[in-house]
């Protein structure tokens, strides 16, 4: 009944993705009117800190996050937010998609700390939905080559689906490091720049980090493992730089400029939908548990 440093300690409404349509604005709200169709950034910074500041507000101490315990979530039929952290939707671009501009975030703000470019050939660890979605972004930003790996056959081939140029079957094993190195980097075709670790393991963090080129780059996204044991002491005599990311900051409107104009598109994620009755509910979460083909669930309140 955790997440990191996140303890729930009693019942809670979760969810963090979501969009929805407005009801009511306070006095002061000059943005948005009632009717306007919106996507939510979910996390409320303090905006005093020196951190918020900077502009860094995503990692500011004393942000309440929807859903990240004790701050309720939004899988609810109302929620109170800031109209700052409302975002209109263009007529052509759906409540669904809207509610997706939060995990394309993490992507999207993933490739900006990574610097991707259209110079950058990209391996992601992992074709989870934060994988896939970093794979969406990567290509958007102009990455020309990207290779993706997981331990899957189904996610593997929904990432072929949505453009990998090569996808990589491993094992759970750090023995197997070294004959799937010589594959993924037969896979690549030539230097890795970026790596994309969008699990958190180990084994993960080991492979991306011998696998990138000198002077390249690894991005850790995902945190399965809150310590990890991994070959730093090689990486960094090569320069490999290795960078952290935190959920997102200032990415809503680029990314509903990305859905509004094609560049990105969502919709292939979104698997499964469902209403929000109790039965629909459980259903819901027992076809998420299963992993499978499922990635995105969309719940219609």
């Amino acid at each position: 009944m955790r997440c990191a440093n996140f303890i729930v300690k009693k019942p809670m409404v979760i969810g963090h993705e979501c969009a929805g349509v407005i009801e009511e604005v306070g006095s002061e709200v000059k943005s948005l009117k009632v009717g306007d169709r919106v996507a939510l950034e979910p996390g409320i910074s303090c905006r005093q800190c020196n951190l918020c500041k900077e502009g860094r507000y995503n990692l500011c101490p004393k942000m309440k996050f929807f859903g990240s315990p004790p701050t309720n979530g939004s899988l609810a039929n109302k929620v109170v937010h800031p109209a700052y952290l409302c975002f209109k939707l263009p007529d052509n671009v759906s409540l669904e998609e809207g509610a997706m501009c939060e995990p394309l975030s993490v992507g999207v703000h993933a490739c900006r700390r990574a610097n991707v470019s259209p110079d950058t050939n990209v391996l992601i660890m992992g074709a989870g939905p934060i994988g896939l979605i970093t794979l969406l972004a990567a290509r958007a930003f102009g990455a020309p080559r990207i290779v993706i790996v997981d331990v899957d056959d189904c996610r593997l081939s929904i990432a072929k689906t949505l453009g990998a140029d090569k996808t990589v079957k491993v094992s759970t094993s750090t023995e197997d490091i070294g004959k799937e190195m010589v594959q993924i980097q037969d896979a690549m075709g030539s230097g890795i720049d970026v790596s994309f670790d969008c699990v958190g393991l180990n084994k993960t963090m080991s492979t991306a980090l011998i696998a990138t080129r000198s002077g390249g780059k690894v991005c850790l996204i995902g945190l399965a493992q809150s310590e990890m044991t991994a070959p730093l002491t090689p990486a960094a005599a090569r320069e490999v730089d290795v960078i952290g990311i935190f959920r997102y900051r200032n990415t809503w409107p680029l990314c509903i400029e990305m859905l509004k104009t094609g560049k990105i598109d969502v919709k292939p994620l979104i698997t499964h939908r469902f209403g929000f009755s109790q039965k629909e509910v459980e259903e819901a979460f027992a076809t998420s548990a299963k992993g499978g083909n499922a990635i995105k669930i969309m719940f219609n309140l």
